[in-house]
């Protein structure tokens, strides 16, 4: 396993940034259909934890949205720990046009 850590500063409310990230999970499996499956999330206030599967691989992590930064946190099967810098600015990409 290999860690994958980002720190993903927004200027979003912390409510409002936590709403967009729910809303996006939440699409996330129709939009990634055949790739994605099985996503599963669990709030405790604006910290989550995640789960799904990629192309037959299981990703879980946790991310906690602050006041101007959301942090996650993830441990990647070796296999896609290969793709490990693209994986992070794949996210980072998105998540900064999700939060402006």
């Amino acid at each position: 396993m290999s860690k994958l850590s980002l720190n993903i500063p927004h200027s979003q409310t912390q409510e409002e940034a936590l709403n967009r990230i729910k809303q996006m999970l939440g699409r996330l499996q129709e939009e990634q259909k055949g790739t994605i499956t099985d996503v599963q999330e669990n709030w405790n206030g604006p910290n989550g934890n995640f789960s799904f599967s990629a192309k037959g691989f299981n990703i879980a992590g946790s991310i906690q949205v602050k006041d101007k930064e959301v942090l996650l946190e993830s441990d990647l099967p070796f296999a896609v720990s290969l793709f490990k810098g693209q994986i992070a600015s794949i996210i980072t990409e998105k998540a900064n046009a999700l939060l402006k």
